[in-house]
């Protein structure tokens, strides 16, 4: 962390013998001077140990009081499919939203959106999956861990564990999700359910997982998280009561899926929406929340993984050092510099100091960084939720106003730990992997507590695609119009009503006058007779003018109906006479 070649303690530790040395020569008379050769030796030593002490200072300074800019995002459409719980994936600079509240709808059936930035305004394009991908569900607050390779050649491969789906059920699958093509910005991609055998983790959700290399090998590695109590324990009063997963480490074979848990005395009570810092075979788990005791010790473990040919060794260590914090987010700065934004220390305090972490080979350092000029929306409100968009940038949100038309809308902010202009190629460089939990759900803990994070594992936020869109958004700008005074169209909120929908709403052309357009769905017109409607040549009215055109028509001249007559239900057969020679032959033949 200090680039001197003495460093701060050596500095002071100079500046120490230098006052020592002082002291002694203020014991001669004054009528005394000591030796030239000595004088030199004294002045000598002097100015080496300000110099280092003015380096040391300098560089310390410069890492931990690097100012932060602070961005608000104006605008973002469809921006209430963001919200507490979502996870970003980033390939290859491709960001990806995955895991919207509620079901997907028919306009993104997949649930996985592009995050697209564009002067300052931020789009959610829909992507789409391959024939032979499983089914993957919107799942909230769940693990998700990018797979680095040294091969370029092989694709970046994300994995996703555990998390909620929108009906509050916690998943204990593991998904492998990968992009399979590609085509300007339209992207496909395809996912698929590991299967895993052995010490399966249990369902949870406010985990982390991490992958780990050594010796060539690589393994995935789930920590914490919290899941529902036990069937035989549930009841109707806590059916959807969580606690705290029982602190083992479970190790996954990427590969063919086997599962291995460890237990440790180290680890004594279970925690969840932590950190953790991966470099090459080493985790280091910082702080997390305790739903048993409700508290934010401040943990600080090292975990290290061995994969030698047969058994995993495994150890942990507690280390000294630790903060208290919860439902924080980490983002990477330099090679082996992590910097700390928000969470909480309390049920009832928000945390807004940061915090700068340096990464040894064998050791970890955590102090305190100053922290930007937070805007008053943000010291003000109660919740907060975010995560790391890589490269030194945060990506974070707080609730609107109850003012706001739309309850789920919510203010986004970029914050950038490092200043704009630096060399960019840190993020290259970089081997280590920021992971940290979805953060606490809303409904099992305190007010504090409820800003679920959606998880941002990207590293830059630049796009350098050559494809323009700009006329394609111009296209549908007149969709997004206030058609009637009922009209209730809005752009953020809309969802498809119609199966004919996908990322637009269905209008209809009013002949009134000069024409004009309006919403199928602000006319109450039904899907039958929308597609009627568009099949037969005739003028249609909408419901503001239908009325007033119908009076200025003269009625048409109405043609008598032709009745035809009703036919008898039973028709009677006419009686026939009997001839005298009839009668005469029944007669003989009654004889």
């Amino acid at each position: 962390m200090y680039p001197t070649s003495l460093g701060l303690d050596s500095a002071i530790h100079q500046w120490k013998m230098l006052i020592v040395t002082q002291q002694i020569f203020s014991d001669f008379p004054s009528t005394e001077q000591p030796l030239p050769a000595l004088g030199k030796l004294i002045a000598g030593i002097t100015r080496h140990a300000w110099s280092n002490i003015h380096m040391g200072i300098d560089n310390t300074m410069a890492c931990l009081t690097e100012k932060m800019s602070l961005q608000m995002i104006p605008t973002i459409n469809n921006s209430s499919l963001i919200q507490p719980g979502f996870s970003l994936l980033n390939f290859n600079g491709q960001v990806f939203l995955f895991g919207q509240k509620g079901w997907p709808k028919r306009s993104c059936p997949t649930g996985v959106f592009l995050l697209d930035f564009k002067k300052d305004e931020l789009k959610l394009r829909p992507a789409s999956f391959c024939k032979d991908s499983c089914y993957l569900p919107p799942l909230r607050y769940p693990a998700v861990c990018p797979i680095k390779s040294n091969i370029e050649a092989e694709k970046c491969q994300y994995i996703i564990h555990g998390g909620k789906n929108p009906n509050n059920e916690l998943s204990e699958k593991l998904y492998i999700l990968n992009i399979a093509s590609k085509t300007n910005k339209k992207f496909t991609f395809k996912c698929i359910e590991k299967e895993l055998v052995g010490e399966i983790p249990e369902a949870r959700y406010g985990h982390t997982a991490d992958v780990v290399h050594s010796q060539g090998k690589k393994m995935i590695v789930i920590i914490g998280g919290r899941s529902y109590m036990a069937l035989g324990q549930r009841t109707t009063e806590n059916w959807n009561r969580v606690v705290d997963c029982m602190p083992h480490i479970f190790l996954v074979d990427p590969e063919f899926g086997c599962c291995t848990s460890y237990v440790f005395p180290e680890l004594q009570n279970g925690f969840s929406f932590h950190l953790s810092l991966t470099k090459n075979d080493t985790i280091y788990i910082i702080g997390g929340h305790s739903i048993e005791t409700n508290t934010r010790p401040p943990n600080l473990y090292k975990i290290k993984i061995d994969l030698p040919i047969g058994s995993p060794a495994v150890n942990c260590y507690v280390l000294s050092g630790g903060i208290s914090v919860s439902s924080a987010i980490v983002t990477q700065v330099k090679e082996n510099e992590f910097v700390i934004v928000g969470g909480y220390h309390s049920d009832s305090q928000k945390r807004m100091v940061c915090n700068a972490i340096n990464l040894d080979d064998n050791k970890i350092e955590i102090v305190e960084r100053e922290a930007p000029e937070w805007t008053p929306d943000i010291k003000h409100g109660k919740r907060w939720f975010g995560n790391d968009m890589g490269n030194g940038v945060i990506l974070f949100g707080i609730p609107g106003d109850n003012k706001q038309l739309n309850l789920d809308a919510n203010y986004f902010y970029m914050l950038r730990c490092k200043e704009v202009g630096e060399s960019e190629q840190d993020s290259e460089q970089v081997t280590q992997v920021c992971s940290q939990s979805s953060t606490e759900d809303a409904e099992e803990s305190t007010p504090f507590e409820d800003s679920e994070e959606f998880s941002f594992t990207f590293d830059s936020i630049s796009y350098t695609d050559a494809h323009n869109e700009d006329d394609e958004e111009d296209e549908s700008e007149g969709y997004w119009i206030t058609c009637s005074k009922s009209c209730d169209v809005d752009i953020n909120t809309w969802v498809p009503f119609y199966s004919t929908e996908l990322n637009k709403p269905a209008m209809i052309f009013c002949s009134n006058g000069d024409g004009h357009w309006v919403h199928a769905q602000c006319m109450e017109l039904s899907e039958n007779m929308l597609l009627h409607l568009s099949q037969v040549n005739v003028k249609y009215f909408c419901n503001e003018h239908a009325t007033f055109t119908r009076d200025l028509q003269t009625p048409k001249e109405k043609l008598p109906v032709e009745r035809q007559p009703m036919k008898a239900l039973r028709r009677r057969t006419p009686l026939k006479i009997a001839t005298p020679m009839k009668k005469s032959f029944i007669r003989k033949l009654f004889e």
